[in-house]
């Protein structure tokens, strides 16, 4: 078995050779992006987990290894257009790419991502290509979907948990789901199994993103490699604005509704405030627990699941490891 680590820096390697060999393509100013995109890193955490699953069959993953860099790239092609959507400016403590180049080079080398990580994926020469395609080309979608309720719930102040919910099952936890139970199917693993490590990743999924979203307003800029309390700069409709909204006390819903009203504002001023509102009305413990939750049920899933403990011992590690982060 493949350690975390291991998978982590065979990943590492061959995203660095990809990323150089799309430079020697013309014209380079499509593929620049591209390259500085990848090159910011982060935690490879959809490709580990498809090896990761990969590995519960077989001994050696690099058969797979084409299909991990496709579920990367696609990754990354979804945070360049999430980061214009979003305005954001700071990605893995570096300028976004349409920062550092401009709107149109992220929109068009995003673009070319999707369809390149397609490229990558029919590398793969294993029997069981179809349902993956099919699974990749619907997990897609979804994901294009989940961004799309994002979007609309800007406009809405009558958003619900649920929907919300179902917004980052869509956005977040389809792809982590994706990425294991694509890793199952290459591998030839049963319709049974595949589907449980979907369940398992969709679970994670779900409690990584309410993570996340306590990471943005909780967090520490320099670990966490975003720009603490973005979400509420930008009145995103996230759990811990939604339940603030249903349990403060009427002076501090008050309050609250006032710093979304606001036009103009001190930043810090705005953050630290709202930031003690979902202290103080329970949001934030609310968050914690349904990230609890949700881990809770992701590790029942996987304890069912019936393989042996230890062959499931580091998609153990990589879940417990992502849900103690601090970035």
């Amino acid at each position: 078995m493949y350690t975390v680590e291991e998978l982590q820096n065979l990943i590492e390697k061959e995203i660095k050779q990809r990323s150089e060999q799309l430079l020697l393509k013309t014209p380079v100013e499509l593929y620049k992006p591209i390259q500085y995109s990848l090159d910011m890193g982060g935690k490879r955490l959809r490709p580990v987990l498809l090896l990761l699953s990969y590995n519960l069959f077989t001994d050696d993953v690099k058969p797979a290894l084409p299909a991990a860099v496709a579920i990367e790239v696609f990754h990354n092609f979804t945070l360049l257009h999430d980061d214009i959507m979003d305005k954001a400016s700071v990605r893995r403590n570096r300028p976004t790419v349409h920062i550092k180049f401009d709107a149109n080079s992220a929109i068009l080398s995003g673009d070319a991502m999707a369809f390149q990580s397609y490229k990558y994926l029919l590398e793969c020469n294993l029997s069981n290509m179809t349902p993956v395609f099919d699974l990749f080309s619907t997990t897609a979608i979804e994901v294009c979907e989940g961004q799309q309720f994002d979007m609309d719930f800007e406009n809405r102040m009558d958003v619900t948990a649920p929907e919300y919910l179902e917004m980052i099952r869509l956005k977040t936890a389809v792809l982590l789901a994706c990425s294991l139970k694509a890793g199952a199917l290459l591998a030839n693993a049963s319709v049974e199994l595949s589907e449980e490590l979907y369940r398992f990743g969709e679970n994670l999924g779900l409690a990584f993103q309410l993570q996340d979203d306590l990471l943005d307003t909780f967090g520490d800029q320099k670990t966490f490699g975003k720009k603490i309390g973005g979400d509420i700069l930008a009145n995103k409709k996230t759990f811990l604005l939604i339940k603030a909204l249903e349990n403060a006390s009427p002076d501090l819903r008050s309050d609250l509704l006032d710093w979304i009203q606001k036009e103009e504002f001190n930043p810090q001023e705005k953050v630290e405030a709202v930031t003690e509102i979902y202290k103080s009305s329970g949001a934030k413990k609310l968050a914690e627990e349904k990230v609890e939750i949700y881990f809770k049920q992701a590790m029942k899933i996987l304890e069912d699941i019936q393989l042996d403990s230890a062959v499931k011992q580091p998609i153990k590690h990589l879940a417990l490891k992502m849900l103690t982060r601090k970035h």
